[in-house]
Formats: structure tokens, sequence, C-alpha cells
């Protein structure tokens, strides 16, 4: 690897952020807030970089928080980082020493580590990447080819996702009608776009609330698979507090094992506790944790364990990036170790 200029990271770091751009959530607000686990603990306080603003989302870590997981592993304290502005993605936040871990992607990891940055990903919370091709199921866009003369919403920072996915199923980008989008859905409704790249959490959840038929196509399942809200850390987290990472990951395993079973609370802790000042709706929340429960449980998820990419997973995660132009090996950029001996050492972790 080369050697990692710290400057030159934080002066590029912004075209990382555009790699993936979570814009597509359509949340707003700008709470950082807190989450403390209260109490002592033997691994002290850290903070994890969320990827986004609070909502629920980050449902596994709201509940390892509330139900004292985090605590229970030996953290004092861990504070959540709301993202989603400037300045604020993960990568950044761990070259400074702004956040102990975060949760990203594999197109913004990626284009650090090739940069330099000394970073891993050790596990991924979204087996399949929310984002989607959004639609009305009176004119759906069912599979790729469906695109082919239709007119769709890309949001700027959404490029790289947006060509990658054309480039895996062979469409040339003259062959469709590429709309400025700023994630506002009536564009759809009113005719004005056949479908829009957004997130299927919340995408088809807002048309429906709205009396609106959704359809979707997850770029998942149009040739461009990837994970998402990637726990990264650095190599130096990895080799010198293997412990502490596992015993973080132990809680987060817990937290989201609870989350997947109660849709509702967890729309209920998002909107009413860590989101309280973003005036979430907890009906959309909850409608919102379902959809997002298909994309954390897998039937890999279930074999082996949350958070787990089997070899086959990782291979497509690093074939779907070089579509994107980021041409990186598995073993630069994913280290599933830590979490295959948390399992082995505790089997009872996996979903039941």
């Amino acid at each position: 690897m080369a050697t990692f200029d710290r400057r030159a990271f934080l002066r590029t770091s912004g075209l990382a952020g555009l790699a993936l751009g979570l814009a597509a959530c359509g949340d707003t607000g700008t709470t950082t807030g807190t989450s403390s686990s209260g109490g002592g603990g033997g691994f002290g306080s850290v903070k994890l970089q969320l990827s986004w603003k609070k909502n629920v989302e980050f449902a596994g870590e709201y509940f390892a928080d509330t139900n004292g997981y985090f605590k229970a592993a030996g953290f004092s304290q861990v504070e959540l980082l709301s993202g989603g502005g400037s300045g604020t993605s993960v990568e950044s936040g761990l070259a400074t020493g702004r956040c102990w871990a975060g949760l990203s992607a594999p197109t913004i990891t990626a284009p650090a580590v090739l940069q330099g940055a000394p970073l891993k990903i050790v596990g991924a919370t979204f087996q399949k990447n929310p984002f989607a091709i959004i639609s009305l199921s009176k004119n759906p866009i069912e599979k790729a080819a469906d695109l082919v003369g239709k007119k769709i919403g890309v949001q700027d920072s959404n490029e790289l996702v947006w060509n990658a996915v054309l480039k895996a199923n062979g469409i040339d980008a003259a062959q469709v009608t590429r709309v400025p989008f700023q994630s506002d859905p009536s564009m759809l409704t009113s005719g004005q776009l056949d479908g829009y790249v957004g997130f299927v959490t919340s995408g088809p959840v807002n048309l429906r609330m709205k009396g609106h038929d959704p359809a979707y196509l997850l770029l998942a399942d149009a040739g461009l698979p990837l994970v998402a809200e990637t726990f990264t850390v650095t190599q130096e987290t990895i080799d010198n507090e293997r412990d502490k990472l596992k015993a973080f990951l132990t809680a987060e395993i817990k937290g989201w094992k609870d989350a997947v079973a109660n849709p509702a609370k967890a729309a209920e802790l998002a909107a009413t506790v860590y989101g309280k000042d973003q005036n979430l709706d907890v009906k959309e929340q909850t409608e919102e944790a379902k959809m997002q429960n298909e994309l954390v449980v897998t039937d890999d998820a279930k074999a082996n364990g949350l958070f787990t990419m089997t070899p086959e997973l990782i291979e497509q995660n690093i074939s779907s990036l070089s579509k994107a132009g980021l041409t990186i090996k598995a073993e630069q950029l994913f280290d599933l170790s830590i979490l295959n001996e948390i399992y082995q050492a505790d089997p009872s972790l996996k979903l039941s």
C-alpha cells in the first residue's frame, strides 16, 4: 500500500464523499447528539460516526445503547455522531481521529483506501445496498433493460453508482434521459420522471403513505450487488485493539438482533429519542424499519450471522466496484476475520 498522506487525503476526501452520497435518504436535521451507555467500562468511551442523520436506519445502534449492550461489553460511553453534512465522512473522521469507528459504504471507503488510507471494512449491516430505481406500478421499471428510453432522476451525488449500473447492464448513457433531481418524489408522481435513484427503505414507503402504488428495482438485483452501512475502522484498531473491536461488534450484533425483531420499537427509539429533533413520523419509520430488515436479514446472514459476508458476496462487491471504476483487491478493503472469531466463540449470537 502506498504511504498514506493524511493532508492530501483530507483535501480530496470530498470526492470520496460523492462516491455514494446518501442524499437519497431525504431526511433533514443536523443533530449530532450523544448516545451514552453510562457507568464504567474497561474500554472507556468511543465515538461512532454514522453515515447519515439519526433515523431508523441506525436502529441497531439505538438498541445496543438503550438495552445496555455497549455498557455490558465494557464501554463507558458510545457517542453516535450524525453524518450527512459537509466534511462529515467516516473516512475523514477516522483520518483525523474524530471517530473510532464508522458506518460507510464500499464505494466511499474504496477510494480512500486507494488513496492510501489504512482503513478496512470489518462487517456489513445491509447485505444489500438500499439504492434502487423507484417507479410507479402503472409504469414499472422491473429490470435494467426497462431503463432504455426512460427519464430517470439522478442526484449528482449518485452519479458514480448510476454510471456503474448502466455499465453493469451494457446500457449506453445516451439511451436513457438523465434528469437533474433533488429527491422530490412529486417529479415522479406528476409524470416528469419515469423513475429515480433513491433508497428503497424510504422512497416506496413515502409514496405509499401519499396514496401512490410504487414499484422498485434494487440495484443489487440489477447487476450491481453492494453492501452498505459497513463498519469501517483503521488497520491500527484491528492490529492493536482487537478485543475492543470484538466487544463493540458483539454489542452491535445484539442491538441489531433486537432491531430486526421489533420494527415498531426501532421506530419509536428513532423518532422519540435519538432523532427526536428531526420530526420523524413513527408510522413511516416503522415501515422503513420493516423494509430495511429485508436488506439486513438474508439467507446468508441467517446462516452465518449478522454483518458477515460470504467470500462470494465479497467478490461480487469487488466486481461492482470495478464497474464503478474502482479497481481494488478484496484483501485491501475487507477483513471479516473479527466477525468470524466472534461467531465461532459464541454461535448463539446468530439469528435463531
